[in-house]
């Protein structure tokens, strides 16, 4: 029996996936602990669900139209946080640890690619399973492997790109502190000072000014992401071509980015952080609700085995990477170690990971101001930028491998 469910009652059930998530993480300690988003765990139950349903004969179809300008959406409103001011105030740390994550990337996708190869896997799987998802999280994860699935007839590939990115979350928060904590403890064999006291850290920029949330807020707020989406498409459809061509959502996020920053600097507008926050979760939240409740997990079953060893490796090679380059680059010092932690956490799941990782070292070792700044920033913005270059180079070299 088929059932297709239409766009109103598609997005019915997707609010209820994200209600249904919010209950399961309160009560499940393992979900708080590593920081499971609420789409992921209410969309990853709906989604056995409608497995069991299927093998009883029973064939759920969601209509997901609403899904890409989601998607959109929320990629807009990651450029339109870009501040630019806030990158240069990183100044010389900021570009070395940025480039230190645009090696991790490459890292990832030369262990997700290479292994892929020798295990007689597509490629593209392979790179789904580096940095798309490692770095990229559900949205890039989930971005990317629609665009496999369309472009290269990659069916399973929203299924896996989700799938991965949800062990990355876990594998993010387990591995990040006991890699950091490694390095302390020897900083603390060598009688090396660690983290200052609280009341030295650097001072948290000046506070959103306390005012209501009024519906005029959040329409400025969607004019820009309207505005973001709509011109970054329209350069995404004037710049395709045959050789190399930038996904629409990474042309939003460069819309978003460049808008952002010159109403900054004519004066005219300053982003409203506390409504592009809610837009952007709503956004995100919907669009993964949609993505998960309509896995096909039925279609992983024989990529189960070789989707862990990849993802085990890529692990590995992280902890390694940030132990023995990232951490020597930013200054082998206590500073270094607690950057790694937060380098694991969004290297390997997301930046809520990171920011965990950060918050559980310093709570025991001492405050670390500038890893407080570098991350976040980093984390937020920065590596999105870096990811949809590197992936979309990646892309390019994969598709000749085919």
């Amino acid at each position: 029996m088929d059932l297709r469910i239409g766009v109103p009652a598609t997005l019915a059930v997707a609010a209820l996936v994200l209600v249904v998530g919010r209950q399961l993480i309160q009560r499940i300690e393992f979900l708080r602990k590593y920081s499971i988003p609420e789409p992921v765990a209410g969309g990853l139950l709906a989604a056995v669900f409608v497995a069991v349903l299927h093998a009883m004969g029973v064939r759920i179809t969601f209509d997901t139209e609403l899904q890409p300008g989601l998607m959109l959406a929320f990629f807009a409103t990651i450029g339109l946080g870009a501040d630019a001011r806030m990158i240069a105030r990183g100044g010389g740390p900021l570009l070395r640890f940025t480039v230190c994550v645009i090696g991790m990337l490459l890292l990832e996708n030369l262990i997700g690619v290479g292994t892929a190869k020798l295990l007689g896997m597509d490629p593209l799987i392979g790179l789904i399973l580096g940095s798309v998802t490692m770095a990229g999280g559900h949205g890039t994860g989930a971005a990317w492997g629609q665009r496999f699935s369309e472009q290269f007839g990659l069916a399973q590939a929203p299924a896996l790109a989700l799938a991965s990115a949800t062990f990355g979350l876990i594998l993010g928060g387990v591995i990040g502190g006991p890699v950091a904590m490694r390095l302390i403890r020897r900083l603390q064999a060598r009688g090396e000072p660690l983290g200052v006291a609280a009341e030295q850290a650097l001072a948290h920029d000046e506070a959103e000014a306390v005012e209501p949330f009024t519906a005029q807020r959040l329409t400025v707020t969607i004019m820009l992401v309207a505005t973001s989406v709509a011109v970054g498409g329209a350069l995404s459809r004037l710049t395709e071509n045959p050789v190399f061509t930038l996904p629409t959502f990474v042309w939003t996020l460069f819309v978003g980015a460049v808008l952002r920053n010159l109403l900054a600097l004519c004066r005219v507008h300053e982003i409203d952080g506390q409504a592009l926050s809610f837009a952007g979760v709503v956004a995100l939240s919907l669009f993964l609700a949609m993505a998960l409740m309509s896995l096909r997990l039925w279609e992983l079953a024989s990529l189960a085995l070789p989707m862990l060893v990849i993802l085990a490796l890529n692990g590995i090679g992280v902890a390694l990477y940030c132990s023995y380059v990232t951490y020597r680059i930013m200054g082998a010092d206590y500073e270094a170690a607690v950057l790694v932690a937060g380098q694991c956490g969004f290297g390997l799941g997301a930046t809520p990971t990171a920011i965990a990782n950060l918050q559980a070292i310093s709570a025991r070792y001492g405050a670390a101001p500038q890893a407080f700044i570098l991350v976040p920033v980093v984390g937020a913005f920065i590596i999105d930028l870096s990811n949809a270059l590197v992936i979309s180079g990646f892309v390019r070299l994969v598709s000749m491998l085919r």
